[in-house]
């Protein structure tokens, strides 16, 4: 039972889909709740391990690379399919009685959103570049029918708009993949990693795959799909896009410059990098402060916020920052899943309420969806680095690695986009408490919200409280496996 936890994570959310696909949700509505709560079971193993026993490995078949396919688990690895599992327990919770409400095609919904869970899964536990490129398509394949789903021009426009920039992303992947096998003459991430040399041939191969992660990934300049598919994708969808699918990409650039190409990885290339994250920060918050609509906020201020990610590739080659750039930027993945996950989740309670979600039309909300407005209010908090937070955590170690390292326009892009996000933040939460002037009908809700969507998110939000309140299993946890220097 060791390390068959590994495929049963990947596996159990895909039978499944299968599963609820053959039979139809309407005749089994509790078949994708089981396979969710299974999956949880699943994951909570692995991570048990990884944490127990260090990096797990497992070989499908028990076939050794590179005929057989390696599943690989360790610290950072864990935490992210721990985010996913959680995220995707509420997902799945909120999903059913929302669809139902707004009218969506539920045969549809399920076998996508578990077919995308498993990939997301299999995209953490993969070791070899090919077995990822699949992960990657599979991706882009659910999560494109799932921004379409409401079946009105902007999202069908939306969803096309990011299949092809996802698919023209997957070409310069594939590329770069193909130039590495031809140097190397294997794919699996740690020989690769191994036996690439800091020439032209490893950096064109290099450029090419960041440049395909990018595009998926939506960080700027390539994020332009993910503000029309994020913003108009029913709210469980944009829970899971914004959380997870976009995170994935970024988490596969991280992995990729520091497992396989930390030969490339000088200081000029680590600020090359560095200096995008912080135009998405910046660019996304200032963007995110002019939306008049309450999705594109949040959608907005996800470009923002996965811009933090890449503020570790400047600070990892500096001794003195290396570890805390590293610790927060771990953090701050997950702080972020949480909190933006469950203000999509909020958001789809005010859609669901009131049928719009026009920042103008949201006066005098709260005394109507009180839980929905806090569980708001969390999660802005933990975005503008509040404490106890665990997005003030993951800030704070950031800030700690940009000066401890003398990285300082690294601090002030931290800070600044802490204030940015207040900014928003505010905005949003002043126009929610403001009284609506007289006569003002519209706010009313003309559709109750059922209570497990209120409180589903809320829970959500809560876990992000609870890493800032205690760090160290996390942080514990992303010791197992990290690279030379991160430990």
């Amino acid at each position: 039972m060791a390390t068959l936890s590994l495929p049963l994570a990947f596996f159990l959310p895909l039978f499944t889909a299968l599963a609820v696909f053959l039979v139809r949700a309407r005749r089994a509505p509790w078949l994708p709740l089981l396979g969710a709560v299974a999956t949880v079971a699943a994951v909570a193993d692995v991570v048990r391990q990884v944490a127990e026993n260090g990096p797990q490995v497992h070989h499908l078949g028990g076939w050794q690379p590179p005929l057989g396919v390696e599943l690989y688990a360790d610290g950072l690895s864990a935490l992210m399919l721990g985010m996913t599992a959680l995220v995707g327990l509420a997902v799945t919770l909120y999903a059913a009685p929302y669809l139902r409400g707004k009218g969506y095609n539920t045969e549809l919904f399920w076998p996508l959103w578990l077919v995308q869970w498993a990939t997301l899964n299999g995209t953490f536990l993969s070791a070899d570049l090919f077995n990822l490129y699949v992960m990657l398509e599979l991706l882009t394949l659910t999560a494109a029918p799932l921004a379409a789903m409401a079946g009105d021009r902007p999202s069908l426009g939306a969803a096309m708009r990011y299949l092809l920039l996802a698919l023209l992303g997957s070409l310069a992947y594939l590329l770069g993949v193909a130039l590495l096998y031809g140097g190397t003459g294997t794919l699996h991430l740690r020989e690769v990693g191994e036996l690439v040399g800091a020439d032209a041939h490893t950096a064109v191969a290099a450029a090419l795959i960041t440049a395909g992660l990018f595009a998926k990934a939506a960080v700027f300049p390539l994020h332009m799909w993910l503000m029309p598919a994020h913003s108009n994708a029913p709210a469980p969808a944009s829970a899971a896009l914004s959380a997870l699918v976009a995170k994935a990409g970024l988490y596969l650039v991280l992995r990729l410059w520091l497992w396989v190409f930390p030969v490339l990885l000088s200081t000029y290339m680590g600020w090359l990098i560095g200096a995008l994250g912080a135009l998405a920060v910046l660019y996304g918050s200032l963007q995110a402060l002019r939306q008049p609509r309450l999705k594109q906020v949040i959608a907005y201020s996800t470009i923002a916020q996965l811009g933090y990610l890449l503020l570790l590739l400047p600070m990892v080659v500096i001794p003195a920052a290396a570890v805390h750039a590293w610790q927060g930027v771990a953090y701050h993945a997950l702080a972020h899943g949480f909190a933006k996950s469950a203000a999509f989740l909020a958001a789809g309670n005010m859609l669901y309420s009131l049928g719009h979600d026009r920042l103008e039309g949201l006066r005098g909300l709260t005394p109507y969806l009180s839980i929905t407005v806090l569980t708001l209010g969390l999660a802005f908090a933990s975005l503008m680095a509040l404490p106890p937070s665990g997005g003030f955590l993951a800030k704070w170690l950031l800030l700690s690695g940009a000066i401890s390292g003398g990285q300082w326009p690294w601090a002030v892009v931290i800070i600044l986009g802490s204030v940015l996000a207040a900014a928003y933040a505010f905005r949003v939460l002043a126009v929610a408490h403001a009284a609506p002037p007289a006569g003002y009908t519209e706010v009313r809700p003309a559709q109750r919200v059922p209570r497990i969507m209120e409180w589903v998110p809320l829970l959500l939000v809560l876990i992000v409280y609870a890493m800032g309140v205690s760090a160290m299993p996390a942080l514990g946890l992303l010791e197992q496996g990290a690279p030379e220097g991160l430990q």
